[in-house]
């Protein structure tokens, strides 16, 4: 005859610690009672073991890349286009803070098997491009960087292997990945020849200014006359130049120092600085029956002893350019 029909999990797990007693006391179990192994219900899964989170599909995958890409996109390239410190600063500071958002969401995606170590060089690409750019804008903070195409030529090692990342990614299963639209440009130092006018005005008057760069930072000096640029004039560290024909008038006297001057943006790509005479300087001719007088200045845009003109910083963005 049959043994008893399990009916229920409780039973079935009586049975089995009736037959454990059993066999504790060494007695065989009774003829035709039935072994019962495993555990009644839960669906199959071995106890204590997880499934994992379940990767998307291709298109479930290519729409979070979708949602994120544009923004980074164009955070970079808006950084690229900064003009001015401010600027500047700003954007290589939202940079940073999207990459790392972007970074946060693909952490905890899930993708499609065949593109996981893709997935992974391209978030292992955006998480280090992100750290970069935090450390560049302390850079830019303290000058050091002065320009956007300074700050790409920097981050010139990190935005490569972003790009390729991204570009692998893109092709493995035509996902928008490929973020970087903008070309890191190799370092440089660009110099104009001493003398060289940066902006020439009229000069057809009787004075000059003589000017006498000590630094050890090439300049380029800015006088103003009233609200109009008299004329900016190129002055390389360690020399001296004399611009002569300077009108009369009353001029303001500008100067930045820097390493690589970009001719196009007509600022110094690094190691930049600016300052300003704080005194106005007077040109006036004089005719008399004998004699003709006028003025003739010397400025030297370094610190030597015993100088009486005083100067201080200016806003990168005040400055006339």
């Amino acid at each position: 005859m049959a043994g008893p029909r399990l009916i229920s999990s409780v039973l079935a797990l009586a049975t089995v610690t009736s037959m454990a007693a059993c066999s504790a006391t060494g007695s065989s179990p009774a003829g035709g009672e039935q072994r019962v192994s495993g555990v009644a219900g839960g669906g199959g899964a071995a106890p204590g073991t997880d499934a994992g989170p379940v990767a998307l599909t291709p298109e479930a995958y290519r729409n979070e890349l979708d949602g994120l890409h544009e923004k980074m996109a164009g955070a970079i390239r808006e950084l690229s286009r900064a003009r001015g410190l401010k600027a500047l600063d700003q954007r290589v500071t939202k940079a940073e803070q999207t990459l790392n958002d972007a970074v946060d969401a693909l952490d905890a995606v899930t993708p499609p098997e065949a593109v996981r170590a893709h997935h992974e060089a391209y978030v292992a690409g955006l998480r280090d491009f992100a750290g970069e750019l935090g450390a560049a804008a302390g850079r830019v903070a303290a000058r050091d960087l002065c320009t956007s195409s300074a700050v790409l030529t920097d981050l010139g090692e990190q935005l490569a292997t972003l790009d390729e990342a991204g570009e692998e990614l893109e092709s493995a299963g035509d996902y928008p990945a490929d973020i970087v639209s903008v070309k890191a440009a190799d370092r440089q130092t660009r110099r104009l020849r001493n003398g060289a006018f940066v902006r020439s005005g009229t000069l057809d008057g009787r004075g000059s200014l003589e000017i006498n760069n000590g630094g050890s930072r090439d300049a380029v000096v800015t006088v103003l006359r009233g609200r109009s640029k008299a004329f900016s004039v190129y002055v390389r560290k360690k020399t001296k130049f004399k611009v002569s024909g300077v009108r009369d008038g009353s001029y303001r006297i500008f100067f930045t120092h820097g390493v690589d001057w970009d001719g196009k943006t007509r600022v110094f790509t690094r190691d930049c600085s600016f300052e300003r005479f704080e005194r106005s300087v007077a040109y006036k001719t004089t005719y008399t029956a004998s004699q003709i007088r006028w003025h003739d200045w010397r400025i030297t845009l370094h610190a030597v002893t015993g100088g009486n003109a005083r100067t201080s910083p200016v806003d990168p963005d005040d400055f006339p350019s």
